[in-house]
């Protein structure tokens, strides 16, 4: 089964290169799905099944989305109200909640859209911010739909004046199509103002996510937006809400903030906030409307929850009403029911909260983005009230109680949600002796450490590694890692790469020192071993059956160690850092170079990946080779260096 996804994985990205379509115009958004690619005419032969997905909008664009499957003829469309953990079935074979997704995917149609990132301006919550990044004019950004099973095909276009850019699909297992997860520095060179680049991968998972710039901070400026793949749940529903995208929200630009703070920062839900409500500062503009979702009573609505911050955790809670939540980051998980759920930066949540049974006339109730107390936030600091950010509404109420009582009772602590709690669907068992720590059998230690004064270069406070030593990343936008696969000799130390020469059969553990910060991994899911609050080694005792997994954990929250591991199934680079913004930047971060032999048999001189990746960095390089492109693009910095003009990790 891995061979044959292999050939096909090399088959569709071919295709994708060869059957693009043409841009839409500027502010343009999604392009129509394009059929699969097919060798012959059907002629009235038998087609797979073609269906509605639920859980999918049910009025307004995108309404007519259907999940389609022509080539699987004898499977038909399993998923019922009363029995959401079915897909797809067949006479000898089901795809569903039980299902391997990472052996086994059932095979979609091309989906293919385009994107124009341009300079632009947001009206968020009040006050206008002038210096947003976004795609195709609009923030968040198009939602990208497509089902279990189909190839994606997005191709990025750059509109912006003074910007490069790169498109990362955060949490995209992107199995051996490591050239298409968009960190420019290690898999590309950023895309130039005017040109442009398509990424293409298959969804071999199945969820809720979000895809958003990793150019240094630029997604906090805007350019990040929504992304579902339809498939199974692990809990019945009636149906969906669109993604709910939570951030905090500044009125300067990230690339200033990261050298001071935000200015102003309130919390916008799909981005939708109120600046009055969290400073009590007067608004400048008109407040947009409140975000709001209708709801009907005994009916099941399945809501996904992401969190797109800067720098916030966040606890998460409807007034009056109970979440049960089915699914963490891409991985379905035992439901479970809380009264609120706390939801770190990149991590996502499916949950399914039922309409009150009672109700028969109009009613209200407050949705509650509260900020965790992460790096020593003050409940003080805003209003009282500024996690009143959204209305759940049922048939004509308005607004609720300004002093409504009814609110969740909630833990501001900065943490995950409970380990006990994450119990996925599809088990692994981790085996226990590690290949990059066979006789020790801890793995490799790696800490989060940081300086007082910057010493690489402007804004390097932060790393991330095992070395002992205060090792930043800091990455190089013209020449990424990936244009560097036969690189016989050491890697540059700024780059931070830690090789890992195992192949698909082996396992590693890392053990992460530190508190509070979320971790986020490129190209896996990891199975997290261990939460401790102790010193490492102390109480080191991994969990090896069915733990917990995911792309996102926060690390403890008065300081200890989180055990992860994952199997080196994945040949390339792929990036592992701090989601918060400014940590990030600040140096938070490293690369892990997983099975490079493979990687340069995947990827040899001459291949289209190369040749793709080498012509997006000669444009590159030619345009930051002129001075006079660079902010504020008058030619008044062309007295500095590189260093003084991108002053960050470039992560």
């Amino acid at each position: 089964m891995k061979l044959i996804d292999r050939v096909w994985t090399c088959i569709t990205y071919v295709l994708s290169c060869l059957s693009l379509s043409p841009f839409t115009e500027l502010g343009g958004v999604e392009q129509a799905v394009l059929p699969p690619p097919s060798g012959h005419p059907n002629h009235g032969k038998p087609k797979g099944p073609s269906f509605k997905p639920p859980g999918g909008r049910l009025k307004g664009p995108g309404a007519d989305f259907t999940c389609e499957y022509p080539s699987m003829t004898s499977y038909t469309f399993c998923s019922k109200p009363g029995n959401r953990s079915c897909w797809l079935t067949s006479p000898g074979f089901t795809y569903d909640i039980n299902t391997n997704y990472e052996t086994n995917t059932p095979q979609g149609i091309q989906r293919n859209y385009s994107f124009d990132v341009s300079d632009y301006w947001i009206n968020g919550d009040g006050m206008n911010f002038t210096e947003a990044k976004v795609f195709n004019k609009q923030y968040p950004g198009p939602y990208i739909q497509a089902c279990w099973g189909d190839t994606v095909t997005v191709t990025v276009t750059n509109r912006l004046r003074h910007n490069g850019t790169s498109i990362h699909w955060h949490g995209i297992r992107q199995w051996n199509t490591m050239q298409n997860d968009g960190v420019n520095g290690l898999t590309q060179c950023p895309i130039a103002p005017q040109d442009s680049f398509t990424y293409t991968f298959t969804a071999m998972q199945y969820g809720s996510s979000w895809y958003h710039s990793h150019y240094s901070v630029q997604y906090a400026d805007g350019a990040n937006g929504p992304l579902t793949l339809y498939g199974p749940n692990s809990a019945n529903y009636d149906e969906g809400v669109d993604p709910i995208l939570l951030t905090d929200w500044g009125h300067n630009s990230a690339f200033q903030a990261i050298q001071s703070e935000l200015l102003y920062p309130t919390i916008l839900l799909n981005g939708a906030g109120n600046i009055t409500r969290y400073y009590g500062i007067p608004n400048t503009s008109v407040i947009p409307p409140i975000y709001r979702v209708k709801f009907v009573p005994k009916v099941s609505y399945l809501l996904r929850v992401i969190n797109t911050s800067f720098n916030s955790t966040f606890v998460f809670s409807i007034d009056n009403h109970t979440l049960q939540v089915v699914e963490a980051d891409f991985v379905p998980i035992k439901p479970y029911t809380a009264q609120s759920i706390h939801i770190g930066i990149g991590q996502r949540y499916h949950v399914i909260v039922t309409g009150i049974p009672t109700l028969t006339n109009s009613a209200s109730y407050w949705i509650r983005t509260y900020q965790a107390n992460c790096f020593g936030f003050d409940q003080g600091i805003p209003q009282k009230g500024y996690e009143r950010n959204g209305i759940v509404q049922y048939f004509n109420g308005g607004d609720p109680d300004q002093n409504s009582n009814t609110a969740q009772p909630f833990d501001p602590t900065c943490r995950d949600e409970p380990y006990g709690s994450l119990s996925p669907i599809y088990p692994w068992t981790v085996p226990r002796t590690p290949a990059n720590d066979p006789i020790y059998r801890f793995g490799q230690n790696l800490s989060v450490n940081g300086e007082g004064a910057p010493t690489f270069y402007p804004l390097a406070f932060l790393a991330l590694n095992g070395t002992g030593r205060f090792d930043p990343i800091r990455v190089d936008y013209g020449n990424p890692t990936f244009l560097n696969l036969g690189n016989t000799g050491p890697w540059n130390p700024i780059w931070s790469v830690l090789t890992e020469p195992y192949n698909s059969s082996n396992w590693v553990y890392f053990t992460i020192s530190g508190h509070q910060h979320p971790i986020h991994l490129h190209g896996h899911d990891f199975a997290i071993l261990q939460v401790s609050n102790q010193t490492f080694p102390t109480g080191f005792n991994p969990n090896l059956s069915n733990p917990p997994r995911r792309d996102v954990v926060l690390l403890p929250p008065s300081g200890g160690y989180v055990v992860i591991a994952y199997k080196t199934d994945n040949p390339g680079t792929w990036l592992m850092h701090c989601h918060i913004a400014n940590h990030a930047a600040a140096g938070l971060a490293l690369q892990f170079m997983e099975d490079e032999a493979q990687a340069q048999q995947f990827w040899p001189p001459g291949s289209p990946a190369i040749m793709a990746a080498q012509k997006t960095c000669y444009n590159w390089n030619q345009w930051w080779g002129r001075c006079t492109n660079w902010w504020p693009g008058d030619g008044s910095l062309c007295i500095y260096n590189d260093e003084t003009t991108s002053p960050d990790s470039g992560i």
